[in-house]
């Protein structure tokens, strides 16, 4: 399978012969697993005191011939704080109580992470990496991506080297207008919103995904590019399924460098 490699201006250099693992057959289930599976690493755990409600002298008396029964004394046979001289003091301990434990917090201990075969998320890997040479993967995303790939003859968007040699953001733009994907980022910024409830306390607002750059390694381009609304800049060995499917949906439209085809190369062939 071959694509097109094109200069800094938008114009056709040459064709170049992508790697087998852009034959890869659409596999969406598997995509969906191994997005899942990589946004539950990020989860933090969270629980309360295993021992908050049960730091108290409060315990059941109710047994008929126990010391100091609460039995026939009109009132609940639950347990009591102890106070001096065996008198009995408020209901603790029990759920239903003022300041007694919950029936069922969140526990710390809870697995939160979704477990994937090695085998398994390398096939979904390489299934979301041949979707973004995929036109009619591509175009079935959204309709910004239909209206971008229109034209184009070949996918997915294969850059020189010179790009990774980029420090303006401005500059990274001015590619985007040559390949004719700049209406992608646009897009995204016009439809980034705020975030309303506690989570805009950390996340002030929410931002569509537009365009995914890969690069071969860490360079002054990844800073350039990802100033730019909804854009993800990553270097090959970065690069996760999250990436290329961001919400589970395949498709996304990408550009590499002929490096990072390499450096790809080489890392899914070890």
């Amino acid at each position: 399978m071959k694509a097109e490699i094109y200069s800094l201006d938008g114009k056709h250099v040459r064709d170049v012969q992508l790697p087998a693992q852009f034959q890869y057959p659409y596999r969406d289930d598997l995509i969906k697993r191994a997005v899942l599976s990589e946004e539950s690493r990020t989860f933090q755990p969270k629980g309360s005191y295993p021992l908050a409600g049960l730091e108290t002298s409060a315990r059941y008396k109710g047994r008929k011939e126990d010391f100091g029964t609460v039995k026939n004394k009109g009132i609940p046979h639950l347990p009591h704080e102890v106070l001096p001289k065996g008198q009995l003091g408020k209901v603790k301990r029990v759920p239903h109580s003022v300041k007694g434990r919950r029936a069922h917090p969140p526990k710390a201990t809870e697995k939160l992470v979704e477990e994937m075969n090695k085998k398994e998320y390398t096939h979904a890997f390489c299934s979301a990496l041949s979707a973004t040479a995929n036109k009619s993967v591509v175009s079935a995303r959204c309709v910004a991506n239909s209206l971008a790939v229109s034209s184009i003859s070949s996918l997915p968007f294969i850059l020189e080297n010179s790009f990774e040699n980029l420090k303006k953001t401005k500059d990274v733009e001015k590619v985007f207008v040559a390949l004719k994907i700049s209406a992608l980022v646009e897009k995204s910024k016009e439809k980034s919103s705020a975030v309303s409830g506690v989570r805009h306390r950390t996340v002030r607002t929410k931002v569509p995904r537009s365009v995914l750059v890969v690069v071969g390694k860490k360079c002054d381009a990844i800073k350039a590019a990802r100033n730019l609304s909804g854009v993800d800049a990553v270097d090959a060995e970065g690069l996760k399924v999250l990436h290329l499917a961001p919400g589970t949906h395949a498709g996304r439209i990408t550009v590499f460098t002929e490096s990072a085809l390499s450096a790809l190369e080489k890392r899914l062939s070890s």
